[in-house]
Parts: structure tokens; C-alpha cells; sequence
């Protein structure tokens, strides 16, 4: 039987009612992983700060990457491990470096993780925080090629197959949106921005990534809610990310632009078709998309709409964002939970359709479409 694939996403920075805190979405990619195969997720929906949980048929992929397997233009390759590589912005205190360091440490000695010695940017990254009108979150790199030049020196002269970021994010303390967050109601004031960091890095070298901020430690408030507390438990966000790109999948670029009437493949720049694996993923072998309902206007759906996968939405992680399916003209099924979409998973997957489930079905009806055939 053939490998049942999901792809489960829920977009960073838009103030998502599940998936947009401290890591607490991995509650449903853990039960969402015990009804399929293969769960294909991101770092969003993995990362909870010092809390993670290794579960081995997650392929724990950065967005832009996602974006380009929906696309088509990459496949996933599986591996057994990463050697990771730590990338740290010299614009961090000494004191924040050398805490990082010991998380860094401690995952080699306590979890027998793989990372090279570290590299620090030539030059500070300046990341800054922005925040949209609809309260969505984004920021900017005020040195992109500092971090380019750090990756580089990583991948080419220590090694790496993968790379963890840490960068100075300024200290929002006092700010009303940290506060919000804090208390489960608002939006991650760091997510948008650790999208670009991730992002750059993926597309510039095709490898794994993902990124942990550095910041000052927040003073202590009992009244914070649980899905925020992950990040209120030590001074840095690194161990999750370690976790999650150790066994991250690797990128295979498909050059394949069309093929000819013959079937011939026809490559783009006279590039070599690159040598495949019988482990490597593809799109077309993902069975189901899930995502929020009021989150539809991303890449990866966009594209995977144009396949076989099913599309299904969930009503009550409600965001910031307000496209649905319907705006865009998706056909989705739409459920009212998590809970709704893994029984549904679980029907699909043995071949059931879920309407079958209702107390209701409506008599099969005879087709009316007409068409008319060209000569």
C-alpha cells in the first residue's frame, strides 16, 4: 500500500487561535502523525522553545521550501541526520552567546546531536519588527549579506547539511503586543521576522533552516497563559530548532520545466535531470493539505489546489487573515476541528467517504452537465 502523505500547515506571524503561540500546534501534529505515513509540517508548527517532541515520520521542512515542493520545483529527500551548523549574529551580548552555546552543548552530550563550530556574522544582522495594519507581523534584516556570507562559510568550509540561526531580535518589553501574547490573545511580535531569516537562507542554498531569536529574559508573570509559557522557561529558543532540522528533510531542485509530445523531458538551461531516489517525495504523492480556514491564500495551497490532494480546512483556528477557499474559488472540505480532520484523515485514508458518516445522504442524481465537443 502506498505511503499516506499529509502536509499540515498553519502560516507564521498572523495570530492563528492554534498554532499561533509557543509550539502548541505540535499537540495536533502529534495526533495528526499517528493516522498517517508521512506528516510533512514547518517549523512553526513544531518549534516550542525548549519543549519539542521528536516524532519520526515528521519531515520538518521551512516554509519557503514547502512553497517550492508544493510548486513542483523541489522533492524532499528523508535522511537519518543533519550536521548542523550554528550560525549566531555578533550583534548579541556575550552573556546571551555563551547561554546558546551551553543549549548548543547540551544537545550534543544529552540528545547526541551533530553540529559543527559555530560561525558568527561579520557584521550585526539589525533585525527590526513590523508590524501590519490587519496586526500581522514581518521584519527586516538590516544586513542580509552578513547572514549570507556566515551560511556560506558553514556549508562550504565546516560542512553543514543544515543551519540554525540565532539573531538578536530587539527587546519589546513593556510593548502591548508582547503583553497580548503573553497572555494567549495576540500576535507572535517575532514570527514575521523569523520568516525572513529562514527564508533567505533556504533559497539562496537550497538546505535546511530554521531560526531562534536571541533576547533578554522577560520578568517573571504568574498570570501568562499556557500557550505562551514555552518561551518563558530559560533564556534561549534553541533546542527545539536542533530537534526539528536534525532530521530535517534535503531539497532536490527539479529542473524539468515541460514535457514534449513524445514524453521526452525537456531541461531548462541544458541543466542534468538530478539523480532521484526511491525515498524522495514528491507533491503528487501528498494525499491531504490542512490548514485554517481563514489562511488560505498562501503559496503551498494555491499550488497544491491544482492536484489530487484534498484540501481540508478547519473552521475554529481562527487568524488574523480572512481568505477562505471559497474567496480564492478552492474546492476544500471544511471541518470544525482538528479532531473533525483526523477522523477525517482516518476515512479517507481507507478509502471512506466521510459524507457517508452523515445521518444524511442525499440520492445519487443523474449528471446534467452539457458540453459541447470541439471538432
Amino acid at each position: 500500500m502506498l505511503p499516506y502523505t499529509v502536509m499540515l500547515i498553519v502560516p507564521t506571524g498572523i495570530g492563528a487561535s492554534i498554532g499561533g503561540y509557543a509550539g502548541d500546534a505540535l499537540p495536533t501534529a502529534r495526533a495528526i502523525s499517528q493516522v498517517c505515513d508521512r506528516l510533512i509540517t514547518h517549523p512553526n508548527v513544531m518549534n516550542g522553545a525548549q519543549l519539542y517532541w521528536n516524532l519520526p515520520n515528521v519531515l520538518y521542512t521551512e516554509g519557503y521550501a514547502l512553497d517550492q515542493f508544493a510548486a513542483g520545483n523541489w522533492n524532499l529527500r528523508p535522511v537519518h541526520s543533519n550536521k548542523i551548523g550554528l550560525l549566531i549574529d555578533c550583534g548579541t551580548e556575550p552573556d546571551l552567546i555563551t547561554r546558546h552555546l551551553q543549549a548548543a552543548d547540551a544537545a550534543r552530550a544529552t540528545l547526541g546531536l551533530t553540529l559543527t563550530d559555530y560561525v558568527l556574522t561579520d557584521e550585526p544582522l539589525n533585525v527590526s519588527l513590523k508590524r501590519a495594519d490587519s496586526g500581522a507581523t514581518w521584519g527586516t534584516i538590516g544586513n542580509p549579506d552578513s547572514l549570507l556570507r556566515a551560511a556560506e562559510k558553514l556549508i562550504h568550509q565546516a560542512g553543514a547539511t543544515a543551519i540554525a540561526v540565532i539573531a538578536r531580535f530587539p527587546d519589546d518589553v513593556g510593548s502591548e503586543a508582547l503583553s497580548n501574547y503573553r497572555q494567549g490573545h495576540g500576535v507572535d511580535p517575532l514570527a514575521g521576522a523569523e520568516a525572513v531569516i529562514s527564508h533567505l537562507i533556504v533559497r539562496q542554498f537550497k538546505i535546511p533552516c530554521a531560526h531562534a531569536p536571541a533576547l533578554s529574559p522577560l520578568e517573571l508573570d504568574p498570570s501568562i497563559s499556557p500557550k505562551s509559557a514555552a518561551e518563558e522557561l530559560g533564556h534561549t529558543f534553541l533546542p527545539c530548532v536542533l530537534v526539528g532540522l536534525s532530521r530535517a528533510p534535503q531539497f532536490v531542485e527539479q529542473f524539468v520545466d515541460k514535457v514534449d509530445l513524445s514524453g521526452n523531458l525537456q531541461l531548462r538551461n541544458n541543466q542534468t535531470q538530478p539523480q532521484t531516489q526511491s525515498t524522495d517525495i514528491h507533491r503528487d504523492q501528498v494525499n491531504a493539505l490542512i490548514l485554517p480556514e481563514s489562511a488560505c491564500g498562501g503559496s503551498a495551497l494555491l499550488h497544491l489546489s491544482q492536484t489530487s490532494t484534498q484540501i481540508i480546512t478547519v473552521r475554529e483556528n481562527t487568524s488574523r487573515m480572512q481568505v477562505s477557499p471559497a474567496d480564492l474559488g478552492i474546492n476544500a472540505l471544511s471541518v470544525q476541528s482538528y479532531l473533525e480532520a483526523i477522523g477525517t484523515l482516518v476515512a479517507l485514508r481507507h478509502g471512506i467517504n466521510p459524507a457517508a458518516l452523515s445521518p444524511k445522504i442525499d440520492p445519487i442524481a443523474r449528471f446534467s452537465h452539457s458540453f459541447i465537443m470541439k471538432p
